[in-house]
Order: structure tokens, then sequence, then C-alpha cells
């Protein structure tokens, strides 16, 4: 029997070592699916229940496997669906392939039932976007869209017009320029190295150098070595931009941990202080945050050429991959013997988990949120793959949860979409079925996408779903409120029963009012076989720490909280300089 278009598809995917799909069905991709059933010894196919789900698990398998995601959906609606995942690969760089439905594709453009031109739909957040268009065409673009979502970091479409999926390969007319098998699924990655002059021009300018520091990005998660050791020699404070949480662990004396909203104040404090500054893999976009313009020396390196200098001016750009440049940099750079700006950034550090600790074993109630992560943070596995989701949560996860060993961390970044920890979890969950799963989200951001908990039961994936519940769209209240500029509106959420639901579901439910319960609840949960939700109720009027502060005004906005929140107003109102703006 000759096979189809969706035949050739499938076969091709398999070529390319894909193995795996998220989506859901549809009838604008009923052929794909008979390709797909037909070799499910060989692809797996995760059924989700939306497909913004389906791209967002694509995203957190792309992220946390550094292979390529792949979505599916059906024509119209479904592919609609997914756009807003797919904005999330493309704003942080990561390689998916989203594979679409069309109508009949003689009924293109005639108002037919889902007739959506996705391959125009898809044409701001696809760097490849192509319909297919025959048997003889679909290997040709398969072969493309692969190659460019993995060269360039990137999403990639295809679409199949659903009557095309079904017809015979052996029927179809090729034209006489387009030879069998030409296209092949060879595939070179690049590890360029700069010029030996821009070498040292960069290295001259951290040998200058009195106080260097170092902004550790996304770009770093393959380089911890080589940047652990560039600030061995420099003697720099590791500043992490979020995406580079994991670049190096939070227990390196190294790093001072965040930067930004979510950041550390001993970070702020290195990145107002230093004189040098090595900007690696990290296109962090909080301008204010950065050294003001002509206050320090700057040596960027990072993967794409237009990349350099976009964030803040730079003395001289290093294009290549983190790992690759700094192998080539290090040794060009001289040991510094004075390790003061790394002393005293060392000092603040040990400070600022004085003050964090003291938050998170705070025993008053309502319970805080960060007592929380405080305790799990404790319980996490050394390979623990951790999501987390956009809003205050993020504010808890990326200050209380620590690096350790082969922990991997993300989140939404440049997007800072909310709804995505929970499919990035399943991504996870998926790929590395053994490994410790963790997803920290908020009640906003759960419920938004709260049917996937059936996901997880469904695959018996071993995700623990920790549920920060105040209620509350948390961080827009406090954007609407942080100066008294306005009264919270529009941000109260009606309470849900996420235990309950979870249970409903086929998961463990788990619920944390007082925090003495916290530790053991939270080990019952993660010892939990298979899919277990935490809900943890906690005050809904605690505010996360202002970003941009020192470590002084820190200190004092910590013991102001402590004696509660009207002194600790008085502190923000002091500290804070601008309103606060959309986290990532």
């Amino acid at each position: 029997m000759a096979k189809t278009v969706a035949d050739l598809l499938v076969d091709r995917l398999l070529a390319w070592g894909v193995d795996t799909i998220f989506g859901l069905p549809g009838d604008g991709v009923n052929g794909i699916f008979e390709a797909l059933r037909q070799r499910q010894d060989r692809i797996r196919f995760i059924q989700v229940r939306h497909e913004e789900a389906a791209a967002f698990a694509a995203v957190g398998y792309a992220k946390y496997t550094g292979r390529l995601g792949v979505c599916l959906a059906t024509s119209g609606p479904g592919g609609v669906h997914l756009l807003n995942g797919l904005y999330d690969a493309k704003c942080d760089g990561q390689s998916v392939l989203a594979i679409t439905g069309h109508t009949f594709h003689d009924l293109i453009g005639t108002h037919y039932q889902q007739d959506v031109d996705l391959d125009k739909v898809f044409m701001d957040v696809a760097a490849y976007n192509q319909r297919v268009m025959g048997a003889a065409h679909v290997v040709n673009v398969v072969d493309e869209a692969i190659k460019t979502a993995l060269a360039y970091h990137t999403v990639a479409h295809i679409t199949v017009p659903k009557d095309i999926q079904d017809w015979s390969a052996s029927k179809d007319q090729t034209s006489g320029a387009n030879v069998a098998k030409h296209s092949s699924v060879a595939y070179a990655t690049v590890h360029p190295v700069p010029p030996s002059e821009a070498l040292q021009a960069a290295a001259d300018i951290i040998n200058r150098g009195s106080k260097v520091a170092i902004l550790a990005g996304r770009g770093c998660l393959d380089a911890r070595s080589e940047v652990l050791q560039l600030a061995e020699i420099a003697g720099a404070p590791i500043i992490k931009a979020l995406l580079g949480k994991a670049a190096v662990p939070d227990d390196s004396p190294y790093t001072t941990g965040g930067i930004g909203l979510l950041g550390t104040a001993p970070s702020q404090d290195a990145m107002q202080e230093c004189d040098t500054l090595i900007i690696a893999g990290s296109s962090f976009p909080y301008l204010e945050f950065y050294p003001k313009p002509g206050s320090a020396k700057t040596v960027q390196i990072d993967i794409a050429a237009t990349r350099i200098g976009l964030r803040h001016p730079a003395d001289i750009g290093l294009v290549g991959d983190c790992a690759t440049v700094l192998r080539a940099l290090i040794p060009l750079i001289n040991r510094k013997d004075d390790r003061a700006f790394l002393t005293t950034s060392q000092k603040r550090m040990a400070s600022w988990r004085r003050l964090m600790e003291e938050h998170g074993t705070r025993t008053d109630m309502p319970m805080k949120p960060q007592v929380v992560t405080y305790e799990l943070n404790k319980l996490l596995s050394p390979d623990a793959i951790v999501s987390s989701d956009s809003g205050t949560i993020a504010t808890w996860t990326a200050r209380y949860i620590d690096m350790r060993a082969d922990m991997q961390f993300s989140l939404s970044g440049s997007l800072a979409t909310m709804a995505n920890g929970l499919p990035y979890s399943i991504g996870a969950a998926v790929a590395f079925p053994h490994r410790q799963v963790v997803c920290i989200v908020g009640d906003g951001g759960l419920s938004m996408l709260m049917a996937e908990i059936a996901t997880l039961v469904k695959y018996n994936l071993n995700v623990t779903v920790i549920v920060i519940k105040n209620n509350l769209l948390g961080m827009i209240k406090w954007e609407q409120i942080a100066l008294e500029g306005n009264p919270q509106y529009g941000v109260e959420l009606q309470p849900i029963d996420f235990a309950g639901i979870a249970m409903n579901c086929g998961a463990a439910g788990f619920t944390i009012e007082r925090p003495e319960d916290a530790s053991e609840t939270l080990r019952r949960a993660l010892a939990h076989p298979g899919p277990a939700v935490v809900q943890a109720v906690v005050d809904p009027n605690e505010p996360p720490m202002p970003g941009r502060v020192t470590t002084e005004q820190a200190l004092k906005f910590g013991e102001a909280l402590l004696r509660g929140q009207k002194d600790a107003w008085e502190v923000i109102k002091a500290v804070v300089e601008d309103k606060v703006r959309e986290v990532i």
C-alpha cells in the first residue's frame, strides 16, 4: 500500500529523531493521527486538554532536553490556540515545531468550515512557515522546518490541508526541478570562535577592571564550569538573570543570585558598583537594572550578533555560544589578586540569606507564601526539575528555591505569560520520568489550564504541583497599589479547592494552612507515587520584596514587614522609585 502524505510526514519526523508529540486530535488532522497510530511503538503522542498546553509542553520539553519540541493541533481554532505557547518559545529562544491542519485544499479562501489561513496567522511567530502542497513537497518542508528551528532556536510551522494528508505518494506529480531524495536529515551545529583580536580586546578590558561583575543568562546553562572559572580568575560575582538561574549553583560563593524585580539586593549592588561588566548569554530586558551607560566597560557574549549592545552599550562583542567563547577567552585573563569587590558581595549575600531565612521561617498567621517555598527547597532532589509561573509566585520561587547539582529551572521569561508552569512540567516529566518534577504556580495561573491535572493522571506523570493560593492576582494587585497610585480592582479570584479538584481527577490532593504543617505535608506529597497537588493557603497581603533596593534598604524593608504591613508600606514608599512593572 502506498504511503500517504501524513505517513511521509511522520516518517520524516522519526528520521529526525522526534519521539514525542504533544497535541489534541481534531478532524483537521485525522490523516496525521492515523499515521501516528500506526507508528505508536516508535513515537509517543501525549494528549493534552487544550492546544495552548500542547505548545507550552513542547517548550518545556525543549528547554529541559535541549531537543526539538513538537506540538500538533487541528485546523482553525486548534492552531490558533497554539499561539501563546509558541510565542513563549520564540521569546525564550526555544526550538519548537508546530504542525497544524487546514481545511480542504480546494476550499481554502471560500469561507468554508474552519477556514483560518494558519500560514498567515503564524507569519510573525514562526521563522519558517509553510503549507504542504503534496507528497513530493512534504519531506522538503519538514527538513527545512526542523533545520530552521534548530539553527535559529526558534519556532517553525507546517500546515497541511486535511485532504492532502490522505493523498497517495504514488499518485503525486513531481516537478522536474524537484529531484527525489535530494534533501537530507544532516544537521551540523555551529560553534563559532571570535577572532583572536576580539578575544584579546575583551581580555584587556577585563584585565584593566578592578570591580568585574558577570551577568549570566540562559546562554550559560551549558557553560557552568567556564563561568565559575571566569569568576574565580576575575574575582567577579556572578549575577544571574532568571532564565540563567541554573547556570551555577546557588550555594556557589561566587553568585549573588538573581537580578531585577525578582532578584537580590547584593546583585543590584554589584551591578551598580562594578566598573567592568561581562554579559554572558543574557538579554535581560530591564534597562534600569544595568549600570548607567558609560559607568562600566562592557564585554558581551551572545550566540546572536543582533543581541550585542541591545540592552547595554558593549565595548566589545564576542559572538558564539558561551562555553566555546569562554574557553577561548579565559586563558587571556590575568588572575586578580585584589578580591575586595568579590568579598564585599559575599558578605552582602550572607546578610541577604539571613534575611531570607528570617522570612522563610515566619510562624505568624495567615501563613506567608515564602514559608512554603523555603520548606520546599529543603526537600528537592539534586536533579529536580522545577518550573514556575508568572506573578508573585515567580518571586517566591526565584528567591527561595536554590539550584543545586544537576537541578534545572525555567519559567516563561520574556513573554512572562501565565499558565506555562503546569504544561512545562508535563514536558519535563514525559522526557525524564524518573526525575523529581515540581511545578510551583499561583492560583491564577493554575486555574487557566487546570484541566491539565487530568493529563498528569492519564499518563501517571511524576509531577508535584505546589499552588500558592491567595485567591488573588497578586502581582497585578501590587502593580496597582505599590505607590498608592490606584486602588486594587478586578484582581480578587473566586476561591477554588485545588486539592479537591486534584482528587476528583485521580491525583493526590493536599492542603497546607499553617506554617508548622508545611514541611511534613510537602514531604508526603513529594513521596507520593504519581501526580500530586498541594494547595498552600497564604496571606494575600504579603508583598514581594521590591527589586531595586540596596542591601541596607532590603534589611530595613524586611524588618518593617516583620512589624506589620503599615510600617512596611512606609519603607516601600521610600525605596520604590518606579511603579512595579511586569514580572519575568
